[in-house]
Parts: structure tokens; sequence; C-alpha cells
């Protein structure tokens, strides 16, 4: 058989992956040189954080085809950025501010579904703007559930259902949102260019599948570099063991709020987070999480980690109180910080009907552990069997298996 020439250059010259080789050991040395790390738990899961890094990289550079886009889900259990939200699911399609795209789908019955048009990815000095956001109340949904928009450039006379893409646009994020795990199931998202439909894309030569390595190489690095600074712009500014009123989120939806803040807790102390349970006509989906000081989720399908309103047991006066410790206090709302003695907290509320005040956010008393039943109000109530929470913690499997693939 004969061998072109061409092809046997390429195949031993060992360039196309040597910038994304030297990428990755750039990457490992940004993790085991990260400030927090102290124990062998912490390089161990930065390691991990690293290996999904690697992962989403390159699955988004495959992504990056403005000719035939389609969604990507880069963000998940297994490829954590920027504490994720263990609620939702994330698709990122590209975009060009001169073309023109349609959005398929079919709603499901998610808590909430949202758009977001961004100009560009994060960097270590500066987040992307977000140009538009809004959610599916701005859609035009049938009774079966299916609907329509397209994005594109702005034209006089669009009507309803078109999307001016502002100039810079680079990225559609569409997040779909679970409250009620057990019950609540995704919908449908497609994406399509407009003038492409029905016709292929051109192979793609050897030059550019090599550049594909080289970009996915820094926008690792980029990834990182960003979500180990992203903190010190948002959160570590700010007293320990607190968190902030709500706010609109920086940088996120129209639609969303947001309580942050970081903690330190040693294993005899526990953190009581009191919220009102906020009436489901001003905020369909009310969640709270923690995160490692990767600033990623913690393992939220083995532990409870995250509390919806839905997951959460509201106490008889409406309040919401989350129990964060170490050990186990044998109650509902107890928060595993499952051996990270440091990391952040996050209250989101999505899909409001109006802006929040001081009064509809969370408080915060950090007490020895052995005190809770004397001054957790309601503490008989929240109290939960082995078996009980057993059954929580298989539901949690049980609801990521059914909605999330690895």
């Amino acid at each position: 058989m004969a061998i072109d020439p061409a092809a046997s250059q390429i195949g031993h010259s060992g360039s196309a992956t040597q910038s994304f080789a030297e990428a990755v050991v750039e990457a490992e040395r940004i993790i085991r040189s990260a400030p927090h790390v102290t124990s062998d738990q912490d390089l161990a899961e930065g390691l991990d954080y690293l290996a999904g890094s690697i992962k989403a990289s390159l699955h988004m550079v495959g992504a990056y085809q403005h000719e035939h886009p389609y969604f990507a889900s880069s963000t998940g259990p297994y490829t954590k950025l920027g504490l994720d939200n263990p609620d939702t699911l994330y698709f990122h399609a590209y975009l060009r501010d001169d073309a023109e795209y349609v959005v398929t789908g079919r709603r499901g019955t998610t808590a909430d579904l949202s758009f977001q048009i961004m100009n560009g990815d994060y960097s270590p000095s500066r987040s992307p703007d977000s140009l538009t956001a809004f959610d599916d109340r701005e859609l035009d949904i049938a009774e079966d559930g299916t609907f329509q928009l397209r994005f594109g450039p702005p034209r006089p006379g669009a009507g309803s259902g078109y999307v001016a893409l502002p100039p810079g646009s680079a990225m559609l994020i569409v997040r779909e949102v679970f409250s009620d795990w057990e019950n609540e199931r995704p919908g449908e998202i497609r994406i399509h260019r407009a003038d492409t439909l029905g016709t292929s894309p051109s192979p793609v030569p050897s030059e550019r599948m090599a550049r594909r390595y080289e970009v996915a190489g820094k926008m690792l690095l980029a990834r990182l570099r960003t979500f180990l600074a992203f903190p010190e712009w948002h959160y570590l500014k700010l007293p320990v063991n607190t968190l902030t009123e709500p706010r609109p989120t920086p940088g996120g939806l129209a639609t969303q709020f947001s309580s942050v803040g970081h903690y330190e807790l040693d294993d005899d102390e526990v953190m009581v987070i009191t919220a009102p349970a906020v009436d489901r006509a001003v905020a369909p989906y009310q969640g709270f999480q923690l995160g490692s000081m990767w600033y990623i989720s913690l393992d939220y399908i083995n532990h409870q980690t995250s509390l919806t309103a839905d997951q959460a047991r509201v106490d008889e006066d409406g309040m919401i109180r989350y129990v964060v410790s170490e050990r186990d206090p044998g109650l509902a709302n107890w928060v595993e910080r499952t051996g990270h003695r440091r990391g952040y907290l996050q209250f989101r509320w999505q899909r409001l009907t109006r802006d929040l005040t001081p009064a509809d956010g969370p408080s915060v008393e950090v007490m020895p552990f052995g005190e809770l039943p004397r001054r957790l109000p309601y503490y008989e109530r929240q109290r939960v069997t082995e078996p009980e929470w057993t059954q929580r913690i298989a539901t949690r499997q049980v609801a990521v298996a059914r909605r999330m693939l690895g």
C-alpha cells in the first residue's frame, strides 16, 4: 500500500499534541502550587478537577463549530467548573454575531429554563460580559411544550421569537434547573445555523486538528487560572462565616439573585444558616450548596452537600435551617462538609418575579456541635433515622443518574 509522504511526515512530527501536553504539565503545576493545598485530600481533589478540566477543554474545542453548531454539555458532575450548581444542566453553543441560528426544543417540567448570550470566555483577569439573558417566560411555548427561537443580527420587524445578537456575541448558554430531583424531567434542546441545515461540514485537515489541541491547551490553563482567581473577586474578601444579602448575580442571569460567602469550621463546630422558604410564586427555584476551595461543587451525588427548597425540610415558621457540619447531627437539613474545613457558601434564587430584599436572605450562626439540641429551633422535628438518611442519599444517586450521564 502506498504511503502519502506528507501524511508520513505529519505522523512522525509529534507536533500536533505537543502544545497540549505542555499545557497539561503546566496545569498540574498550577494545581500543585495552589495556596489552599495543605493535605493529600486537597491535592487529590485538585488532580481530579484537572482531569475533568482536560476533558471539558477538549470537548469544548470540538464544539467550536460556527457553521454546524451543537449544544455541548461541558459542566457536570465529572467536569466541574465555577462553583457549578448541582441542580443545573448546562449547555453551551458557540455563535457568530453575523449569522442566524435556530434553537428548537420541548420544555420539560424543571423549575427553570434560561438563556444567556456571552461575549467570550472567562480569563484570569476578567469575566465575559453577559449581553442578553432571559428565561422561558419569554418563549412562545405550544401546548405540547415545543418552542422555537431565532438568534441573529438585528433585523427590523423580526417579530416575537427573534433575539438580536449584540456585537461580539460568542456563546449561547442554556441552563435547565431542577428543584424536585425525583419528579421533574428535562426537556429537549437543539440548535442549527439557519443557512447550513441539511449540509455537511467539510473534512477537518490535520493542520486545523493540531490547532484544536493548541487552543484546548490555552483554554485549559485559562480555565484553571480564572477560577482560582474568581473567588478572590467575589468571596474571600467577605468576612468569614457570613453570607451577603441577596443580590443580582454578577455577570449572571437577569432573573437570578444570589447570596455568597465562605466558611471555616472546626470539626466540633456547626454553622446554622436560616433562610425563608421563599414563596414559589416569587422564586420557583431556591437552592443552597457548598463548594470546595477549588471553586467547584462538593460531591452532591453521594453526599447531601446541597439542598433545594423541595429537598429541604421546612420548619413550621416557614424557615429552612441548614446545618453545615462535619459530624452527623442526625438532622434532615444536614449539609455535609465531607472533610472540607474551608469552602464556599452559595444561595441561588431563579426565575424571580420581584427583586429580593434582605428579609428574603439568610442569617448565619456558628455554635459548638453539642449545643444544637438546645439552640436549634424545631430540633426534634428535624431529626431523621439512619434508614431515612440512607434513603435520602439513594434518592440523590438515582436522580442524578437519571438526568446526567458520565
